[in-house]
């Protein structure tokens, strides 16, 4: 039988190249639910090309255009964040690949996980808000949790066959961004246009800005704690221009072990769908000759502070993951809209972990909260 998988979040950049990656192998694969916030057009359209089960569109405005063009072909249209979460219920889904931006697919993920769905996680958020969580509900429910980040998917392939091999050390490569190099005085001014401009990746607007800020680097690091069960002083953030190298880990004995590709998140959303097996595939492959030299850099944490506050946070813990995220995405969300400038960004995030409550052992409700109450501090001292 065909492996049936959910996609939430079918229209963003991880979406759409998770369909064209079944595509290839529809063999293997089937696709149950698609979901979208806002994007019908594209949603209806992939809906008539790949025939799922079900559709949701969250935007319950934009129901009646969705339903009426897909309830004609037996696809069942549904709308609003409950439908959202409750869809993963469904017994012809085998994976969930959550690839939602932001908190928004949190609630999804813990449904889909007490429902016995495998998760391929590419919403290193959900990890971030409440990992602690998630990684004890993974372990209750059996659910295996595959990363599908480039970096965490590169940490995931070097620890295959290693079995109890203790980790010492990894390696989180970053690009650096399109303002590597700049120091704080340059970047007093930046636009969002410039800072829309990823030197290597193709992205959505939000994940875009993250790497920018080396925000999404910090949200990365606190992803790999849980994710691979490891301490501060076990993740290294290494700068590394080319994107060539997507992580490494480094073993007791000293030895390390990198997964090396060219920069395309397909293989990660293959990888994460197939897993345990390598499929064949035809994407562009990597030659060294193309890439000469490889180089590598410290992260600048004074000047690109998100990255120092993301790894304070984690160090902290309790809710404080959850604060990070919560400030962060009100920021990134004012700087798009031009009421708030690059640095101040960091300033925005700063304030709201001192100023918001910390509680040490969260339970769902605590990060409920903690998330709404960040939301309403955040735009106050916007």
């Amino acid at each position: 039988m065909k492996i049936g998988i959910a996609i939430l979040g079918s229209t963003g950049s991880i979406g759409t190249q998770a369909l064209e990656v079944i595509i290839e192998h529809k063999d293997l694969f089937s696709v149950e639910v698609l979901t979208a916030n806002n994007n019908c057009d594209l949603l209806i359209k992939q809906a008539k090309k790949h025939k799922p089960n079900t559709v949701v569109i969250v935007n319950q405005a934009k129901y009646n255009k969705v339903n009426s063009e897909l309830s004609k072909l037996g696809i069942k249209v549904y709308s609003g964040q409950k439908s959202l979460e409750q869809i993963v219920e469904s017994e012809n889904i085998n994976i969930v690949l959550t690839a939602l931006v932001g908190y928004s697919g949190l609630i999804p993920t813990i449904n889909a996980i007490k429902h016995g769905k495998k998760i391929a996680l590419a919403n290193k958020e959900t990890l971030v808000v409440a990992g602690d969580l998630i990684t004890k509900l993974s372990k209750k429910y059996g659910v295996p949790i595959y990363p599908v980040d480039s970096e965490h998917s590169a940490i995931f392939q070097c620890l295959v066959g290693e079995n109890n091999n203790a980790i010492e050390k990894i390696y989180l490569t970053a690009s650096g961004g399109p303002f590597r190099g700049k120091k704080a005085a340059e970047l007093k001014t930046i636009s969002k246009k410039q800072a829309l401009k990823h030197p290597n990746w193709s992205m959505g607007a939000k994940i875009t800005i993250d790497s920018a800020t080396l925000m999404n680097k910090g949200l990365e690091v606190i992803e790999a704690k849980w994710l691979f069960n490891l301490s501060k002083d076990q993740i290294d953030v290494v700068v590394h221009p080319q994107s060539i190298i997507h992580s490494a880990v480094q073993f007791e004995d000293g030895s390390i072990k990198a997964q090396l590709g060219i920069p395309d998140m397909k293989l990660p959303i293959q990888y994460a769908l197939g897993f345990p097996c390598r499929l064949k595939n035809n994407f562009r492959r990597f030659s060294f000759f193309d890439y000469p030299n490889l180089t590598f850099e410290k992260a600048d944490e004074k000047t690109f502070r998100n990255l120092y506050l993301a790894y304070r946070a984690m160090e902290k813990g309790g809710n404080s993951a959850c604060i990070l995220n919560a400030a962060n995405e009100i920021a990134v969300e004012a700087f798009l809209n031009d009421k708030i400038g690059f640095l101040n960004m960091s300033d925005l995030i700063d304030n709201c972990l001192e100023k918001i409550t910390f509680v040490k052992s969260p339970t769902i409700e605590d990060y409920i909260e903690t998330d709404q109450q960040t939301r309403l501090l955040a735009n106050k001292l916007l």
